[in-house]
């Protein structure tokens, strides 16, 4: 797109020939010659650039370029001045402005000044697009700010739009329907409706009744007719939780429909065509289920279309803190709690726990402690014992044992290396967690495991 300049210039023998310069470099130019007309222009029709003269009838640039960003126009601002004025040129630019010319100017200097201060503008919009990104916090329902985090909602962003299929796996408790339903919310069918089934909490005999619905006297029960979830879900979305559940007859069935398009109600004769896009998800390895012939493989990739693994809470790094501190705050406005943070000690058992249950087991972790405790700070008397004591498959040795010798003092060095690697070791290798556990800084681990390396 050919980008849009404003030259704001009362002189008209200087405005003509500004405006065939910007016309031979291949930019739109609009010509204003007060700062009304400016103001009005710019808010009609956004411009990337403005060359802003100094001294305009009815104001000043400065004027121009404060009431310019106060009006919400991101542009780059270009001062143009005579060389008796450079001294507010450059002012202009402590202002906002991001470069100045002088009259008078060559078209080779106006088109390099513009050309600059264009790809600046582009660079700094990338950038901040790009922190944006980088540092979102929360995301349709997800609270997080870790590199894998920031992955799952570039990829939500990047599939909403389409209506490909997407299937979503990870661990129980990591957020498979909050995933779909953020999908559904950034898309073109936020505003229909949203339809989850978990097909492992119905019984085998009534799936198909729960997806298809039933006609009335279909069985024993069906004492009118039922739309399922699919009709439902008509223009939105149909989220099929635990997949990997359904059984093998319901799978053909649910293949026909992802064919189709329709389907017919149990007990029914009448062909029905739906248009629902559909998410399905599973905590089970769903190509291993497909390989040991428990899932069609035909069902599978009429799926698998799109994958979203959503990451386990313990690879979230300090992500755990953030969705503590956020059930926190939640749970202790509904129980008219005085929580208002969670104190370093408790802090760091929450950061190195391994939560198997993930996000779930630490939401209910969070609302335990808000319903039995109160105070200002959560402490680790108020942890849930499995938090603060080893689990079963520990025994009884402490989180991190530095060994020494019975007979020998050894150097420093070699003791903080040996405590460094027994952490890594209980921790899986996760950084955060072993520095929670020795109490120091990621960035310490991080450093001596360089320095180690090179070493070696």
């Amino acid at each position: 797109m050919r980008p849009r300049v404003l030259l704001v210039e009362d002189t008209p023998t200087e405005a003509e020939l500004a405006r065939a310069h910007l016309s031979a470099f291949g930019h739109d130019c609009d010509h204003a010659g007060t700062v009304a007309q400016a103001l009005a222009i710019a808010t009609t029709h956004p411009p990337d650039a403005v060359l802003i003269d100094l001294q305009l009838p009815d104001g000043s640039g400065f004027e121009l370029m404060r009431r310019l960003r106060q009006a919400g126009v991101d542009a780059a601002f270009i001062v143009v001045t005579v060389n008796a004025s450079v001294k507010a040129a450059v002012e202009a630019m402590r202002e906002g402005a991001m470069d100045f010319i002088v009259k008078p100017y060559s078209r080779a200097r106006l088109q390099v000044t513009l050309e600059n201060a264009l790809e600046t503008r582009r660079l700094r919009a990338e950038l901040e697009a790009a922190r944006a990104q980088l540092g979102r916090g929360s995301f349709f329902g997800f609270v997080g700010a870790s590199p894998a985090m920031q992955a799952v909602y570039r990829t939500i962003e990047s599939v909403a739009g389409s209506r490909a299929a997407v299937f979503v796996t990870g661990e129980s408790g990591t957020g498979k329907e909050l995933a779909a339903d953020a999908i559904h919310r950034a898309s073109p069918r936020a505003g229909k409706p949203f339809v989850a089934l978990n097909c492992a909490a119905i019984p085998r005999d009534l799936l198909e009744s729960e997806i298809f619905g039933h006609v009335k006297g279909a069985f024993t029960g069906a004492t009118d007719n039922r739309a399922g979830a699919a009709k439902q879900a008509d223009g939105g979305t149909l989220f099929l939780d635990e997949i990997g559940e359904m059984p093998a007859d319901m799978q053909v069935k649910l293949l026909r429909f992802l064919q189709l398009g329709s389907f017919t109600p149990v007990g029914g004769t009448k062909l029905e065509k739906v248009d629902a896009r559909i998410i399905a998800a599973t905590n089970r390895d769903i190509r291993a289920e497909v390989e040991a012939g428990r899932f069609r493989e035909d069902l599978f990739y009429r799926l698998y279309v799109v994958p979203l693994e959503l990451p386990p809470l313990r690879a979230r790094g300090e992500d755990v803190l953030l969705i503590a501190r956020h059930f926190l705050e939640v749970f202790s406005a509904e129980e008219g709690k005085g929580f208002q943070g969670l104190d370093a000690e408790a802090e760091a058992l929450i950061l190195a726990a391994p939560w198997p249950g993930n996000v779930r087991q630490l939401q209910n972790v969070m609302r335990n402690i808000v319903v039995l405790h109160d105070g200002p700070l959560v402490t680790r008397a108020m942890l849930p014992a499995q938090l603060i004591q080893p689990s079963p498959r520990e025994g009884t040795r402490p989180a991190v044992r530095v060994e020494r010798r019975a007979r020998a003092v050894e150097p420093l060095a070699v003791v903080e290396k040996r405590a460094i690697l027994a952490a890594l070791e209980h921790t899986a290798q996760d950084v955060p967690r072993a520095a929670a556990l020795l109490e120091v800084n990621p960035s310490t681990i991080y450093r001596k495991l360089a320095a180690w390396k090179k070493e070696a």
